[in-house]
């Protein structure tokens, strides 16, 4: 009987031990864990995250509110230089994290001067978006806005991206006070044209349009916006989009299918040739640089785009209930 009680109290005890080595052995596991990921001599956990590779995560994207981005060719600095001194200066238009700005511009296949005066540039401003696998001509520019696309998809974090020409003016603080109050979804705001025939022949010549013989429904190219969520669907679909000559035709034609919410706003006064000065106008289109610093100037001086408001052409309202050859009739008392 008594050495059955010592077996017995004999197992109990190892098995006690038993229990204490495992807790033990959970509590050291638990303490090298904790001193792995912050202790002494171990890199603090700001540090970037490694892939598999070993190669460290790429930092997390700018975040703006608006996403600016002029479309611009290598050789018209004078065109930017201006444009930062006007609408884009911080006197009219906000900085991060409200605005972010970019001149798009191909530098494949520049002589050696060029590809120099653009980095100085970029080294004194920084706000060139320079795209080294396009050769920057008319006949590209369709593939520099999908590529412009990708990339903010890629790299940046955005409501809204307004894309112009670098001959357009535009008023960045009461476009921005008017997309505070839209959801950013589906959004593709500008003025548009549904009655566009098709060109058979000159520099806007469609040789590879077979959809029909009008145009899609689309925004002019001088101006236009849209909602992060379009721009990442296009920048998903790349691939499979075909690109005609005009880059703005194009989208509509990108979207045409879509469930999308089109608003056409006369304000935007961005066709093939202005059609004068109004001091409603958003953005304006076919601008000299005599033009902007004018409007600026009218602005800072006195809250005015116009110094005297002109009419060149009437404009009109888009007219969605009828057949897009019937959308546009221009009429007295539109912008």
């Amino acid at each position: 009987m008594n050495l059955l009680r010592l077996f017995c109290r004999h197992k109990t005890m190892l098995a006690l031990g038993a229990i204490a080595v495992f807790v033990t052995v959970l509590l050291y596991l638990a303490k090298c864990a904790s001193e792995g990921l912050s202790g002494p001599g171990s890199p603090p956990r700001t540090h970037p995250r490694r892939r598999d590779d070993g190669s460290p995560d790429p930092p997390p994207p700018e975040s703006t509110f608006l996403a600016v981005v002029i479309a611009s060719g290598p050789k018209y600095a004078e065109r930017r230089g201006v444009i930062r001194s006007t609408w884009l200066s911080p006197s009219s238009a906000p900085g991060p994290p409200d605005v972010w700005r970019r001149f798009a511009v191909g530098t494949a296949g520049l002589p050696a001067d060029d590809q120099r005066r653009l980095e100085e540039e970029q080294a004194r401003h920084g706000d060139l978006l320079l795209l080294p696998e396009l050769r920057d001509s008319y006949e590209n520019l369709t593939a520099k806005v999908l590529q412009v696309y990708a990339w903010l998809d890629k790299h940046l974090d955005f409501k809204f991206i307004f894309k112009a020409d670098d001959d357009t003016f535009a008023r960045l603080d009461v476009m921005l006070q008017e997309l505070r109050a839209r959801e950013p979804h589906r959004l593709y705001w500008g003025f548009f044209s549904g009655r566009g025939r098709v060109k058979a022949g000159g520099r806007w010549k469609e040789s590879t349009w077979v959809l029909c013989d009008y145009y899609l429904p689309y925004a002019l190219g001088g101006g236009y916006v849209l909602s992060r969520d379009l721009v990442r669907y296009l920048a998903l679909s790349s691939d499979y989009l075909g690109q005609w000559q005009s880059e703005d035709v194009s989208l509509g034609a990108w979207l045409g299918p879509l469930d999308v919410q089109r608003v056409h706003d006369p304000r935007f006064d961005t066709e093939y040739k202005s059609r004068g000065c109004s001091n409603q106008y958003l953005v304006t289109h076919k601008q000299s640089l005599e033009d902007m610093m004018e409007k600026h100037r009218s602005l800072a001086q006195d809250g005015r785009l116009c110094k005297e408001e002109v009419r060149h052409r009437l404009s009109y309202v888009y007219d969605w209930g009828v057949p897009p050859s019937q959308c546009c009739q221009r009429k007295e008392g539109i912008p």
